[in-house]
């Protein structure tokens, strides 16, 4: 290797370093390492602009600006509290009902935005019920990340992997995720009650305080919850139909964003810009030029080609590699950075002779999405729940959800190391 590629290798390792260290915010260390990159000559700013993935950003901006508008109407606690009622107030039965609408809201939200808007309608709930939290935000920590496994926007993983390649359509996603993620979900239900269906019992009269409550009363302007959903309508039938429309996914999320600013006016323009979560779109664009330097040198066409020479290409273990080491990685790193270099990889292995790349990307999407199930750091929703929990009095500590979340991780990886194998491998 030429010296360039090593001073890539220096500067993205330390970043990489800095960054699962928590010792700095994530998006200034990226852009640092970003303005190394370009600094050292190791990419020109021009070349490094041309690798920022500006569908993937577009798409992000898109899906925070609908999704932030629609909040201010009061539709995901009315919705929360709606299940909560048709569930009789039962505890055990309101866990389910919040799980299924956890991981139906992440699959076609993203799974922070769906957590931050229920964690605080759980809560609520968990109060009038008298019963501990830990059970209800651990199951929609799960939900929230296996939901966001199912579908093109629902992980930000998963939107990088689509935005890399075009033939992995919002259909696509689907057809190839969803039913292993359903798989997990109705296996992972049961088990949920066997865990904590003791803990979380509740009296008849806590139970009718839940039946008492005025759902209605959460919404807070009809009229702007007609448009937000009209649009997310519309929005969501563009996903489906962007190969057929020759549209790109960002350009769809884009068009339904600035429909829904036309549509409620000036008033909405500034809260709809503060709900873009502006750190998350720059750490995007620093890990974007950081592995740039690495693919410009040639560094991921090395490791790729270390990757077919330890499975000799074969396609079962090069798909179970992948799948397994994304796991595992993305259970204690951040999987966004690992997906950021992965991508670049599985494209060189295309250039190298493996035909199929199709099981390859499905193993990378399942892997980095339910990896992030197996520890408190695995992602960024899991962070975000116990934040919230700690903050009223009910933390969630590392050993207190590995206890659960990584058994469980191991559960959805090896039903999908079958499912891989199953569908794609045989």
């Amino acid at each position: 290797m030429e010296d360039q590629a090593y001073w890539a290798i220096g500067i993205f390792v330390l970043i990489y370093g800095i960054i699962i260290s928590e010792k700095i915010h994530r998006t200034i260390i990226a852009m640092a390492g970003a303005v190394l990159m370009v600094a050292f000559g190791i990419v020109s700013q021009e070349t490094a602009v041309h690798h920022i993935d500006f569908n993937t950003l577009g798409l992000l901006v898109g899906m925070m600006i609908i999704v932030g508008i629609t909040a201010e109407t009061g539709l995901f606690k009315f919705v929360a509290l709606k299940a909560a009622k048709l569930a009789k107030g039962k505890p055990s039965r309101i866990l389910i009902a919040l799980v299924v609408i956890t991981a139906v809201c992440s699959a076609f939200l993203d799974n922070v935005t769906t957590v931050l808007l229920m964690v605080p309608v759980t809560l609520s709930i968990t109060r009038q019920l008298r019963v501990h939290p830990f059970p209800f935000l651990f199951t929609q920590i799960i939900a929230s990340n296996a939901g966001g496994t199912a579908t093109l926007i629902g992980d930000p993983p998963n939107i990088m992997i689509g935005s890399s390649v075009p033939e992995l359509t919002f259909m696509a996603f689907i057809d190839n995720l969803a039913p292993i993620v359903l798989i997990i979900m109705v296996i992972y239900i049961p088990i949920f009650l066997l865990l904590f269906g003791k803990q979380i019992r509740s009296t008849p009269e806590l139970q009718m305080s839940i039946l008492n409550m005025d759902e209605n009363a959460m919404l807070t302007d009809r009229k702007l919850l007609w448009k937000c959903l009209i649009v997310l309508g519309v929005t969501i039938a563009g996903f489906f139909l962007h190969q057929s429309i020759h549209l790109e996914s960002a350009t769809v999320a884009l068009a339904g964003a600035f429909l829904l600013l036309l549509l409620t006016g000036e008033r909405m323009l500034e809260p709809a810009l503060h709900s873009i979560e502006w750190p998350t779109i720059l750490f995007f664009v620093g890990l974007f030029v950081l592995v740039s330097g690495l693919v410009e040198t040639g560094v991921i066409a090395e490791l790729a080609a270390k990757a077919i020479e330890l499975t000799g290409g074969n396609e079962v273990a090069t798909s179970m590699l992948i799948l397994w080491m994304s796991a595992i990685a993305s259970a204690f790193l951040d999987n966004i950075p690992f997906v950021a270099t992965m991508i670049p990889m599985i494209h060189e292995m295309g250039n190298m002779g493996v035909n199929n790349l199709e099981p390859l990307w499905w193993s990378l999407a399942l892997g980095a999405c339910l990896g992030g199930n197996g520890t408190l750091i695995g992602a960024s929703a899991n962070l975000i729940v116990a934040g919230l929990s700690g903050k009223e009095g009910y933390p969630i500590t590392f050993m207190k959800y590995l206890k659960f979340g990584l058994p469980l991780m191991l559960l959805s990886i090896v039903l999908s190391s079958f499912y891989i194998y199953l569908r794609y491998l045989m």
